[in-house]
Formats: C-alpha cells, structure tokens, sequence
C-alpha cells in the first residue's frame, strides 16, 4: 500500500503501511472525507464509510455529485482522522494532538450487483451500530434505487500517528508552564426513545460505544 504519493514524507517516523493499522482507524471511525475535483475545483464531502476486507465503501443519493463523479472514474482521496488528545507543551510552537489518521487514494467503481450492494448496505449499519441490522426492515427497491453505492479498493494508503507526551526545545522544560496530555475520547449518552417507539431499548444501544 506504500507508493510515492502515500509516503509519509513531514514526521515520516510516525507513518504506517500495514493493514492491521489502516483498518484498525478506519474500522472505528465513523466520518470521512472524500476529496475530489470537478470542473478544475477541488471538493471535499464528508460521508459515512465503511470497510468489507480490503474495500472502502461510501454511499449516498443516487443524485449526489460526489458520487456520480466518482462513478466516472474521478480519482478520490479518503481521509480518516481520530483525535486523542490535545497535547500542551510549554511553548506555543510545540503544542500538538495525539491523532491517528489514514489517507487512502483510488478509483472507486459503482455497486450495481443487487447481491453485493445489499450486503455492503448491512455492512454499513453493523458499521455503525453492530447487532442493529438483526432488528430493522432492510431497505426496498425503491431505497436500492434511490442509492449509489461505491466501492473504492483499499490499495494506496497510508496512516499516520502520534502518540505521547509534549516535546520541548530543552531550554523550555525549565519554564513553570504545565505541560502534558489532555485524553480525548468520543463518547455516547444515554438513548432518548422515539415518542412512537414500540420496543424497548436495545443492549446495543445501551452499552454503545466505539
């Protein structure tokens, strides 16, 4: 998955090629960015994605822009960004986040096979919510046909990660300025009921969490 374009080049010793890594931040992310241009402009949308083996998936309206764009071979650039906390040093300069991020590009194809495009669309609410599927109507023909399915293989990617403490210039850790990690992490309430709801909550849903 390492080419010359997804080598990390700034910071290179916190890149990783290996899929264990990439679809471990892909896998827990719930947001994308997908970059594109059309008509000479560059755009970026944020998506819901998901991952079946070494396929990225997106979807959306069968009249998105984005989507139709990419059906006709538009090259996209992917990128997932999980936030772990905000890291504070001692001079403005050197105050950064802890993040891990994965940067995919490639040539998505359209999903047209009704097999395949069900089984992604499952995929995509286990994505989400794992044991959801199980519960609720799958979508109609009328839905299929509403929706644009891509499938963009996961084959030029890349992540990157930094991890730890603040790093100063020497002279600075003599300064009386706290320094360190504040974590972050994203987390989930407590399940409001639809008013017209005819079953209680799920375990799933209470014991949410990515």
């Amino acid at each position: 998955m390492k080419t010359e374009r997804t080598t990390v080049k700034r910071l290179a010793k916190r890149a990783s090629y290996d899929r264990e890594t990439l679809y471990a931040i892909l896998d827990e992310a719930l947001i994308c960015h997908v970059g594109f241009v059309v008509d000479g402009a560059p755009v970026v949308i944020p998506t819901i994605h998901w991952r079946h083996d070494d396929t990225l998936y997106f979807h959306g309206s069968a009249a998105s822009r984005m989507l139709r764009s990419l059906r006709e071979g538009v090259e996209a650039c992917v990128t997932v960004t999980l936030i772990d906390g905000l890291v504070l040093a001692r001079s403005a300069f050197h105050h950064s986040m802890n993040y891990r991020s994965v940067v995919v590009f490639g040539t998505a194809r359209e999903v047209t096979d009704r097999d395949e495009k069900l089984r992604a669309l499952d995929a995509l609410v286990e994505h989400v919510v794992r044991g959801r599927s199980a519960d609720v109507r799958p979508p109609n023909e009328i839905e299929l046909r509403q929706t644009l399915l891509l499938a963009l293989p996961i084959e030029e990617a890349s992540a990157k990660i930094r991890t730890g403490p603040p790093v100063d210039d020497e002279e600075d850790y003599a300064l009386p300025v706290w320094a360190g990690v504040v974590p972050a992490a994203l987390t989930f309430g407590s399940p409001i009921p639809d008013e017209r709801a005819l079953a209680g909550v799920p375990d799933y849903v209470v014991s949410y969490a990515r």
